[in-house]
């Protein structure tokens, strides 16, 4: 018989494990590293990935609905990480809190939910990444073959089944392999190269809404809801819904 899981662990416990000589986890971030940590994980694939296609397959000009929506889930989410933080100031994130709550069983569980965001997440923004190198490099005439851009695996919506191809995305696997390597190499050097790109996805964002306001054109807003195809999530309500969806997942 196993050992069973524990109810929860206390407060005093969870600070004596983070405090323990033998950990390994040491506290180099400073608060201005974390708050570009954090920037670097709002500011993704939510806005240079998602955007174009939420609003021309499921909301259309009603998108700006869809990202007050995903914002005040987030702006929740982000309070409650707040409270959890000040009340338990130890390493683990949402499994500490979890364990310290409702028990090893249901952290057990939220660490393997948190696994599987992240796995999706990662490969949601190195498909985004791998299509806009793709792109690059077809402006300069390099283009990249099909077979090195396209899933192995693809869901077709259609018939309801999932096809094969001898082919697999190679700049998203490369992006995956180059970043796990950075983070082998410490948490200074990763943040160092996390400062870098949020520096450099600001100034973008600023430029490109800078650009973008003079080629504004408001009869594009109408209509400002398209009616529903019939689809759920395909314009309508619907739409604007399941485009906060797919717009917070990467966040």
């Amino acid at each position: 018989m196993g050992r069973g899981f524990r109810a929860t662990k206390s407060l005093e416990e969870l600070q004596a494990e983070n405090d323990h000589p033998t950990a390994t986890f040491r506290k180099v971030l400073s608060s201005w590293h974390l708050i570009a940590l954090g920037i670097g994980v709002v500011v993704g694939a939510g806005i240079f990935v998602m955007t174009g296609q939420v609003a021309a397959q499921n909301t259309g000009p009603a998108i700006v609905l869809s990202m007050v929506i995903a914002s005040c889930v987030c702006a929740f989410a982000g309070v409650c990480y707040a409270e959890f933080a000040s009340l338990l100031p130890v390493s683990g994130g949402a499994y500490s809190y979890t364990y310290f709550t409702m028990g090893e069983f249901l952290a057990w569980i939220i660490g393997w939910n948190l696994m599987l965001e992240y796995l999706f997440g990662a490969s949601a923004v190195a498909v985004g990444w791998s299509g806009y190198l793709a792109s690059f490099l077809n402006d300069l005439g390099l283009p990249l073959a099909d077979a090195l851009t396209s899933p192995t695996f693809q869901w077709n919506a259609a018939n309801h089944s999932l096809s094969f191809s001898p082919s697999f995305n190679l700049p998203a696997v490369l992006i995956i392999l180059a970043l796990a390597g950075l983070l082998t190499v410490g948490i200074k050097a990763s943040t160092r190269f996390n400062n870098i790109i949020v520096a450099i996805k600001l100034i973008v964002i600023v430029l490109f809404i800078a650009c973008g306001l003079t080629a504004i054109n408001p009869s594009n807003w109408t209509p400002f809801l398209p009616a529903n195809t019939g689809t759920f999530g395909q314009f309508g309500w619907s739409g604007v819904l399941r485009g906060a969806g797919i717009i917070s997942l990467p966040i």
